[in-house]
């Protein structure tokens, strides 16, 4: 019988693709008249902006955790081949999805300034 893996960086990568285009939609999209926001508008753009802050600051303490992790897998393989690979791909990944993610904020910052 055929064995089907299942590919676990997609569906990662997919999650954040979805949240981020969410993030941009609601917190970006300016939907004012001529009077100002409605106040469901502010609260929606307030709590996506709200969640982009925590997202962020939790981010860095998540890729140190996770280049920690790699970097001790690393040095206590005992000259295990595959842990020492485990631990590059590791590092690779967490350095990878934390510049990713800084770059994605720092695209939806300029595009707000370009929207204000």
């Amino acid at each position: 019988m055929r064995k089907i893996y299942y590919n676990h960086k997609i569906t990662f990568y997919l999650f954040f693709i979805i949240l981020f285009t969410f993030v941009f939609l609601f917190s970006f999209c300016n939907l004012s008249m001529a009077w100002g926001d409605p106040e469901l508008v502010s609260k929606i753009n307030s709590a996506f902006e709200t969640i982009e802050d925590w997202l962020l600051k939790i981010a860095t303490p998540a890729a140190a955790v996770a280049v920690g992790t790699g970097v001790f897998m690393k040095k206590f393989s005992f000259g295990d081949e595959e842990r020492i690979r485990m631990g590059k791909k590791l590092i690779k990944g967490s350095l990878f999805s934390y510049a990713f993610i800084l770059a994605i904020d720092l695209i939806l910052s300029a595009i707000k300034s370009l929207i204000d």
